[in-house]
């Protein structure tokens, strides 16, 4: 072993650890790898920015685009409503029809968009069917990537796949070679969740059921603290505000700002103005509070009272708002809601919730006038569990240039005319010059700390590659399954080995950064072995998606464990028996496939 391997292999493991404690984000740990790869002379400098050429991050970022404009012009709002009207079908047949439905979709679009866009339908669906939610939320992110492992454009992971592999002269995967593999899996992976989903799967609340029914019917309003009131200079507790009767105070907004008070010991002063949430049978009795004033001096209007709408939102995977907390956001003057709680990791919130950073997928329970919850749900930053975005219909017109152009994206390509790379960018631009996605609009809807984790776990992979760590793995892989097993058993050994590993390195690091790492690995095996490399890329392809058994091997299944209120082990209950049997598929299939 040479210095250069050792410190790969360091490399490797440190970005590992990096990845599973969340410390940093993960676009800044893969970035950091390509400056210790450029930086240290592990490879060239011209060899370690040549990743930035790979087409696997370029047609990723394509799709994203061609998936937002689909989202964009409505393509989903047809089939989302056939799941709705299935309402009065048993348990077990409507999650296996809308589990095939989410799985064919997530074939050809993005898996995130696909399962954001059903999360508000399953709500409903779960909600007319007198179920919880959480007995439908994991089935659909389940769905949503095992239809991706069916296709070339399916999922990210497959695209860098393809990259690595034209970038190294390999014959690249097709359209629907993966299918052989993707199509059984999907039809066995729904039938399961639909036998056992409802046995296996937990009851857990909502976070809109920590409220009791009086706090859901409650109405919001503004109260003024004018000169010489007795509020003056006394906190909420020493004025008998913290657990009034009837009424709650939500916000004190000071100088046109909502601030952050400790309500045992800031004094209110002139000109506060406090947010109430009030039952309706005692609005009069806030307006009969001493020291209050309903109507402002100086002959200003009235404050009115509206009735506050309690509804959940989730954090959108590309919101603006990620990393801010409430307070930092003036989230009341910005939005026109007051934020009650927040769900996060299985855990709901209800306690100091201003001061607390939000993130991708986190659960806000807010409250506020049906005027403020129509604009938030024509935004991006949040999208609403009560029922799906308000459509386009002034897109619907240009539905059929999205199908177009994805269809004709995916035709040169199986018919080999031109490559997926250039397809996906062209078929980008097209949409874009139609106008069925602005520019600004297609920028935004390109997960970039994806694509940057992307070329940092490339890097990783030329360096071991250059330096020969991916051939020093494969020689101490192959000589410890030869202590093992010899003859005809030797390679069926080897592909379970490298899908296992795989596997397990996807349920806790980035699903892409995984494939970027193990397909070097997986070409080595193969060379070592003396074995065609095909059935141990396509293992290593289909493991590095096949993630079910965390909430952080895939990024669906960390988007619904807020939504769903799941727990950590509700992941590892259906999702171990899922990996064994899409593990036991691949093992039929693959060697009969793609001979060794």
């Amino acid at each position: 072993m040479t210095w250069q391997i050792a410190f790969v292999l360091v490399l490797a493991v440190g970005a590992m650890i990096a990845f599973m404690r969340e410390k940093f984000s993960p676009d800044i740990v893969a970035l950091t790898v390509f400056v210790l790869v450029a930086g240290t002379g592990l490879v060239p400098t011209t060899d370690a920015f040549a990743v930035f050429s790979n087409p696997g991050p370029i047609t990723v970022a394509a799709m994203f685009v061609l998936s937002a404009a689909l989202v964009r012009c409505g393509g989903l709002e047809y089939l989302t409503a056939l799941v709705e009207r299935g309402a009065s079908l048993p348990y077990p047949v409507i999650v296996f029809l809308m589990l095939l439905l989410v799985a064919f979709i997530s074939a050809w679009v993005n898996n995130t968009p696909v399962v954001v866009v059903f999360v508000p339908v399953v709500l409903t669906l779960a909600r007319r069917m007198g179920l919880p939610a959480s007995k439908f939320l994991i089935p659909i992110s389940y769905a949503s990537v095992l239809g991706g492992i069916c296709t070339l454009i399916g999922t990210s992971t497959n695209l860098v796949v393809n990259g690595l592999l034209v970038e190294r002269g390999i014959r690249g995967l097709e359209m629907f070679e993966l299918a052989w593999v993707g199509v059984p899996a999907a039809i066995a992976g729904a039938l399961y969740l639909a036998i056992m989903g409802k046995r296996l799967l937990p009851a857990r609340e909502t976070l809109t059921s920590i409220l009791s029914e009086e706090e859901r019917r409650e109405y919001m309003t503004e109260a003024f603290v004018p000169p010489k009131s007795p509020l003056i200079g006394r906190s909420l507790r020493a004025a008998g505000l913290v657990r009034s009767r009837g009424f709650r105070v939500l916000e004190v907004v000071r100088d046109g700002i909502a601030i952050h008070i400790d309500p045992n010991s800031t004094p209110l002063e002139d000109g506060d103005r406090l947010v109430l949430a009030c039952r309706p049978s005692d609005i009069a009795l806030a307006r009969a509070t001493p020291g209050f004033d309903f109507t402002a001096e100086a002959g200003l209007e009235q404050i009115a009272a509206h009735e506050g709408v309690v509804f959940e939102g989730a954090v959108a995977p590309h919101s603006e708002v990620i990393g801010s907390s409430i307070s930092e956001l003036n989230f009341r003057q910005r939005f026109r809601v007051i934020v009650l709680a927040i769900h996060r990791a299985g855990e709901n919130l209800r306690e100091k919730v201003e001061t607390v950073p939000l993130a991708t997928g986190d659960i806000l329970l807010m409250m506020g006038t049906e005027q403020a919850v129509n604009e938030l749900r024509r935004g991006d930053e949040f999208i609403l569990l009560d029922r799906p975005p308000l459509p386009s219909f002034s897109l619907h017109k240009r539905l059929p240039l999205v199908l177009g152009a994805i269809a004709a994206a995916v035709l040169a390509e199986t018919l080999d005319i031109v490559p997926i790379h250039l397809g996906a960018i062209a078929a980008a631009v097209l949409v874009c010059l139609t106008g069925c996605l602005k520019p600004k609009e297609a920028y935004g809807s390109i997960e970039w700390n994806l694509l940057f984790v992307i070329f940092g776990m490339l890097s990783l992979g030329v360096a071991m590659q250059e330096t020969g760590a991916a051939a020093w793995i494969a020689q101490l892989g192959v000589s410890a399954v030869d202590t093992l097993a010899t003859g005809p058993a030797k390679p069926i050994i080897l592909l379970a080995g490298l899908y296992l590993i795989t596997m397990v390195l996807t349920e806790l690091l980035s699903n892409n950064a995984v494939a970027a790492l193990v397909i070097p690995i997986a070409i080595g095996v193969a060379s070592e072995a003396g074995l065609d490399p095909r059935p141990f890329i396509i293992a290593a392809t289909i493991a590095a998606s096949a993630a079910f058994a965390t909430p952080i091997g895939y990024q669906t299944n960390t988007y619904v464990y807020g939504i769903g209120g799941y727990r950590f082990g509700d992941f590892v209950r259906i999702g171990v028996p899922l990996n064994l049997m899409v593990f036991a598929i691949a093992m039929l299939v693959i060697p009969r496939v793609w001979p060794f």
